[in-house]
């Protein structure tokens, strides 16, 4: 997959723009608070449906304007794929595919995917499940639409469940039970498999980059050790009663690192926990090319500056053959990259250099 262009109207802190990336390595230069990673944001936007800096939408749209739209073109084998959003400051956004609006945001995925690495990546290792959960359902999003659906439909189970253990209504808890069960093992199912195909994969990236001084795992950690969803919430049934919601199911899974056996959310260095969190990228991206049979668009924001020569050399080699668009302060950075292009963001406004 290439990406052809972007075009901002009124996003962030651009008025009007437009990027042409090519396909191999484009670098976005240019000083801090210019616009660089808007502009990644963006790109990402249109892969997944949501920002990886903030859920109020209203936050996108350039102060004084009524809304923002975003739109990418990108080419993909069985050819051009458009995704258009609009969004407003009050009311509900537009997602325009291919020239038509759709209705469920569940079929924007696939059109285009992208892999973003950026300084809020280590929040993976160091915060709670949660950011690990949602990790597992934007990546498998991406490349199963069925999968996003599932998710979906449990959401509205659980929320069902609830509600039902806040009033005290408990003889219609099986019916919720059941949807919870079906969903969930779904999810389980897809959750596993994916842990164990990037697993593999980052073990192969992160001993590269590391020089195989250290060995990274990724463990999927179920909530359920079993899988037995129903037993579960048979078994925990009195509690949520009491509690007023529900304990057991795969809302509450987890995903564990390691470092030669140690947790590295627990003993790991933060350079460690960086180039963990690194590798999980390239490892993402190896396994959507596996799944999908193209590789998506990687962004890097402001990644370079934060790794040594060494490890920073050894990454720009997994670069060959992916159309990457990198962030940096200073090109001198990804000294080594042979950049197709290099853009300068000065003040929200792009100049090819």
């Amino acid at each position: 997959m290439r990406i052809l262009s972007l075009e901002l109207t009124d996003y962030r802190n651009y008025a009007r723009a437009e990027l042409r990336p090519c396909a191999g390595v484009t670098v976005l230069a240019g000083d801090n608070a210019q616009g660089k990673t808007n502009l990644l944001e963006a790109i990402y936007l249109c892969c997944t449906g949501r920002s990886h800096r903030t859920r109020q939408d209203r936050e996108l749209v350039r102060w004084g304007a009524d809304f923002c739209r975003v739109c990418v073109e990108a080419e993909r084998r069985d050819g051009t794929h458009e995704v258009d959003i609009a969004i407003p400051l009050a009311g509900r956004r537009k997602i325009r595919v291919n020239g038509s609006e759709i209705a469920r945001s569940g079929e924007l995925m696939g059109h285009v995917t992208g892999v973003l690495f950026s300084p809020e990546d280590l929040r993976l290792i160091k915060d709670g499940p949660g950011e690990r959960r949602r990790f597992m359902d934007i990546a498998l999003s991406q490349i199963r639409p069925s999968y996003y659906y599932a998710l979906q439909r449990y959401a509205r189970a659980l929320k069902q469940r609830n509600e039902l253990l806040h009033t005290g209504r408990l003889e219609t808890l099986d019916s919720w039970d059941e949807q919870l069960c079906r969903e969930g093992t779904r999810i389980m199912a897809a959750r596993a498999d994916y842990i164990e195909r990037l697993n593999e994969a980052a073990a192969r990236t992160h001993g590269d980059i590391a020089r195989e001084r250290e060995k990274l795992s990724i463990a999927y950690a179920p909530n359920v050790a079993d899988g037995d969803l129903r037993a579960a919430l048979q078994r925990t049934r009195e509690v949520d009663a009491r509690r007023m919601t529900t304990s057991a199911g795969v809302h509450r899974d987890d995903v564990r690192f390691c470092v030669d056996g140690r947790e590295l959310r627990l003993f790991g260095s933060q350079g460690q926990q960086r180039t963990a969190a690194l590798s999980l990228r390239l490892a993402e991206l190896d396994v959507v090319r596996a799944e999908s049979g193209e590789a998506p668009v990687l962004l890097l924001d402001d990644v370079m500056s934060e790794l040594d020569p060494e490890r920073r050399r050894r990454l720009l080699a997994h670069l060959e053959g992916i159309q990457t668009i990198v962030t940096c302060t200073d090109v001198a950075d990804i000294a080594g990259a042979r950049a197709g292009m290099v853009v300068r963001v000065e003040g929200a406004c792009l100049k090819q250099a």
